[in-house]
C-alpha cells in the first residue's frame, strides 16, 4: 500500500492559511501550561527564540546546547542580514514578493503555505529584535537600513555590518536568559542528545550525554522539539562550525521521523578557497559583498594561466581583459543571482581553465569600482570586519591599492570559490513543524520547509527566528491541548531502559573497535567522496560509485577506528565518532535522494539535465513533489521512497529566468 503524508495544510487562498489556522486551532490555557513541559534541543537562533517564546508563555522548557554557552551556537556565524517585507526602501517590495522571490530561488520546489507564513511573519521579527535591542545598521535620518542580496531586484535585507546573526542570538539570548532567572526555562549546557524516547508512538523524552562526566542521562516532557541545525559538514570541509553535526536529527530518522529532501545542499559562491590538504574547515565571505562587489575572471586563457603560476597578479589586469561573467550571463540581476546559479557559474569558468589561483580553483570578488566611486571609508563602513577577517586568513587587504593602470586605481582583489555551507533538505515537518512522530517538532535549518532546492541569502534567520518566535508557539499547543498528552511520565518506564540501553551498547561497540584510524581520518575520506560524486555536479555513475565507496567506508569505521581514553568523562574523539556514524549514513541519504531525483532543480544539479546554456533542467511532470526518505531499520539498508505532491495555487510554476 502507498504511504501518504498529511501535511496539515489549511483551507482557503495562500494568503489567509496562516490567519485562519491561528482563529481555529486548540489553545492551552494559562494554568494548565503550567503542567506542561517541552523538550527543546539546541539553542541557536531557533532553539533559543522557541525555548524563550516557551518559557514567556508559561511552558516548562528544558533547553539542551552541546557548548558551554548558547551565544557559541554556529548561528554566530551568519554574517550578512535577515530578510523582511517592510519595504523602507519603497522599491516594491512586499509580503507576496518575498513570497514570490523565496519560491523562485527554491526553484518551484518548496511548500507554497509554509513560505508564505515565514513572508508574512517576516515583518514581526524585525519588530521584535529592535525591541530587544539589537543594533541593526541605521540610515543617517534613523531609519533601518537595507542592502540587496542574490535573487531579488529589491533591498530588503536587514543587518549589523557583517555580524547580523551574532547580534541576533545575542537577542535570542538575552530573552532566554529572562526565563531562565525567571525560572521557566531549565538549561542545560555541555549536554548532546543522543537519542529521543517514544512512548505509545508520541515523542515523550530524550536521552542526553553529559559531554563533561560522560554519563547519560534521562529527560521526559510532554513534548521535543529539535533545533540542531543542517548537516553540512557530512562534506568534512564546509563553512560550518566544526561542531555542528546531524546526530540529533538522524536519531530522531533512526526512530521513524521520515527525512526530506536531502539531495538538496546549498554551495555558497563566495568561500575562501581550499589552500591545502589539512584544512578542518572553511571560512564563508557574506554574500553582503555582493552588494559592491563584482566577480570576474580573465578573458584571455593566457591570463588564467599567468595567474596560477604566479607570474601576474588580478590587479595585473586591466577592466577592459576582465570577464564579469554574472553580469554577462545575467544582465538583469548581475552578481546578486541566487547562490546556485552564482557557485554553477564559477565552476563553469574554473573547469574551462580561467580560474585565477595556483589550483585554478578560485574567482576574483572585487571591489576596486565601488570604491573609486564611493570612497574607502563608505566601502569600510559596510564591510570593515569582513575586509580585516579576509587578511587575516589570507594576509591580503581587499582595500588597499595594488595597482594603477591608465589612471584607474585597481585594489587587491579577493578570491573566492563555492564551499558546502547550508542544507535546504531536513526532517520532514509538516504545516505545524511536526514530524511524522507525534510530539516531535523540527524547526531552523534542521526541517526542510520553506527553501526549497535552493535556499536564498539572508533567509537562513529569518526562518530560524520565525519558527521560534512566531510559528511553533502557537502550533505546538494545537498538540498540547490533547489531555490525554498531560500525564508526567516516569523516566523509569521501558521505553527509557531501551533507549539508554541502546546507546550504551552503541558508545560500548565503538569504543571496543580498537582499530588504527582516527575519526578525522575517516571523516575527511567521507567528504572527499561526497565532494567528488555529491558535489556540485552529479551523475548517474559517480551517484552510484559514491554509494558503493561510502557502503565499504562504513566497513572501514564499524572495523578499523581507533578511540582513544574511555567513555568515562570527557571524550571529544568518541562524541566526533558518533557524529561521523552518522555523518556516513546522511551522506548516503544525499547521494540516494541525488540518484532517484533524474532532474536538476536548484542545488541539485545533475549534469545529465541541463540545458543547452548549462542551466538545471527541472522535470515538473515526474518531480513536482518532496522526496521523503524512510528508515529501513539497518544503516546499511537502502531506505524506502514516499512522496508529498506538491501544490501550487498563487504561483505559476516555471522555468527561472535572471537574465531579463
Amino acid at each position: 500500500m502507498t504511504k501518504t503524508l498529511n501535511s496539515r495544510i489549511p483551507e482557503g487562498p495562500v494568503a489567509e492559511k496562516w490567519t485562519n489556522y491561528k482563529a481555529h486551532q486548540r489553545l492551552v490555557n494559562p494554568k494548565n501550561k503550567l503542567k506542561l513541559d517541552v523538550i527543546v534541543v539546541g539553542t541557536g537562533l531557533a532553539g533559543a527564540s522557541a525555548a524563550a517564546s516557551l518559557g514567556e508563555m508559561g511552558f516548562n522548557v528544558l533547553n539542551f546546547c552541546i557548548q558551554d554557552s548558547p551565544r557559541r551556537a554556529h548561528s554566530i556565524a551568519a554574517q550578512g542580514g535577515i530578510n523582511a517585507a517592510k519595504n523602507y526602501q519603497n522599491d516594491g517590495d512586499s509580503i507576496y514578493r518575498l513570497f514570490y522571490d523565496t519560491v523562485k530561488g527554491g526553484d518551484y520546489r518548496a511548500r507554497e503555505a509554509n513560505v508564505y507564513r515565514l513572508a508574512e511573519v517576516s515583518n514581526d521579527i524585525i519588530d521584535q529584535c529592535v525591541a530587544q535591542g539589537v543594533p541593526f545598521a541605521r540610515e543617517y535620518g534613523g531609519m533601518l537600513a537595507n542592502r540587496s542580496f542574490g535573487g531579488a531586484q529589491v533591498s530588503r535585507t536587514f543587518y549589523a555590518k557583517g555580524q547580523t546573526g551574532q547580534q541576533l542570538l545575542l537577542g535570542a539570548y538575552s530573552s532566554l536568559s529572562l526565563q531562565i532567572q525567571a525560572g521557566k526555562v531549565k538549561l542545560y549546557t555541555r549536554y548532546e542528545m543522543e537519542d529521543v524516547v517514544i512512548v505509545d508512538e508520541h515523542a515523550r523524552g530524550i536521552i542526553a550525554k553529559n559531554l563533561v562526566s560522560g554519563e547519560l542521562e534521562r529527560f521526559t516532557a510532554n513534548a521535543v522539539v529539535i533545533a540542531t541545525g543542517g548537516y553540512g559538514n557530512t562534506y568534512f570541509l564546509s563553512t560550518n562550525a566544526m561542531g555542528c553535526n546531524c546526530t540529533a536529527a538522524v536519531q530522531c530518522y533512526r526512530k521513524g521521523a521520515y527525512f526530506a529532501n536531502p539531495s538538496y545542499v546549498q554551495i555558497h559562491p563566495t568561500c575562501i578557497p581550499v589552500h591545502g590538504d589539512k584544512q578542518s574547515k572553511l571560512t564563508l565571505m557574506s554574500e553582503s559583498l555582493r552588494n559592491d562587489g563584482r566577480i570576474w575572471v580573465p578573458k584571455n586563457l593566457e591570463d588564467a594561466k599567468k595567474l596560477q603560476s604566479g607570474e601576474m597578479k588580478g590587479s595585473d589586469i586591466p577592466e577592459e581583459a576582465r570577464d564579469y561573467y554574472l553580469e554577462r550571463r545575467y544582465p538583469a540581476f548581475g552578481n546578486l543571482v541566487p547562490r546556485d546559479v552564482a557557485s554553477r557559474a564559477a565552476k563553469e569558468r574554473c573547469d574551462n581553465g580561467y580560474g585565477v589561483n595556483n589550483t585554478g580553483l578560485a574567482v576574483y570578488l572585487d571591489f576596486s569600482e565601488s570604491i573609486n566611486r564611493l570612497g574607502i571609508d563608505a566601502i569600510l563602513q559596510r564591510y570593515g570586519n569582513l575586509f580585516d577577517m579576509y587578511e587575516e586568513i589570507t594576509d591580503v587587504n581587499p582595500g588597499e591599492v595594488a595597482n594603477e593602470i591608465n589612471g584607474v586605481k585597481y585594489y587587491n582583489p579577493m578570491m573566492i570559490f563555492p564551499a558546502i555551507h547550508y542544507t535546504m533538505g531536513g526532517i520532514w515537518v509538516d504545516y505545524e513543524l511536526m514530524t511524522t512522530v507525534p510530539g516531535l517538532f523540527s524547526i531552523g535549518e534542521c526541517n526542510f520547509s520553506d527553501h526549497g532546492a535552493n535556499r536564498l541569502g539572508a533567509s537562513a534567520l529569518m526562518q530560524g527566528l520565525a519558527d521560534g518566535y512566531f510559528v511553533l508557539p502557537y502550533t505546538i499547543q494545537n498538540y498540547l491541548a490533547d489531555q490525554d498528552l498531560w500525564p508526567h511520565l516516569d523516566t523509569n518506564r521501558a521505553e527509557f531502559d531501551e533507549a539508554e540501553n541502546g546507546v550504551k551498547a552503541e558508545i560500548d561497540r565503538l569504543m571496543n573497535i580498537k582499530g588504527k584510524r582516527s575519526v578525522d581520518s575517516i571523516h575527511k575520506e567521507l567528504g572527499h567522496i561526497m565532494w567528488e560524486h555529491v558535489g556540485m555536479g552529479r551523475t548517474k555513475e559517480g551517484l552510484e560509485e559514491g554509494l558503493k565507496q561510502m557502503a565499504s567506508l562504513r566497513e572501514e569505521f564499524n572495523t578499523n577506528l581507533f578511540i582513544p581514553g574511555s567513555k568515562e568523562g570527557l571524550n571529544i574523539e568518541l562524541d566526533k565518532a558518533i557524529h561521523l556514524r552518522d555523518f556516513i549514513l546522511m551522506g548516503e541519504l544525499v547521494a540516494y535522494d541525488a540518484l532517484h531525483r533524474e532532474e536538476s532543480c536548484g542545488g541539485h544539479f545533475r549534469e545529465e539535465h541541463q540545458t543547452e546554456e548549462g542551466e538545471a533542467k527541472r522535470d515538473d511532470e515526474n518531480f513536482f513533489y518532496v522526496g521523503c526518505w524512510e528508515y529501513n531499520g539497518d544503516d546499511a539498508k537502502a531506505p524506502e521512497l514516499i512522496k508529498e505532491p506538491l501544490e501550487y495555487e498563487a504561483i505559476k510554476v516555471q522555468t527561472r529566468n535572471y537574465k531579463n
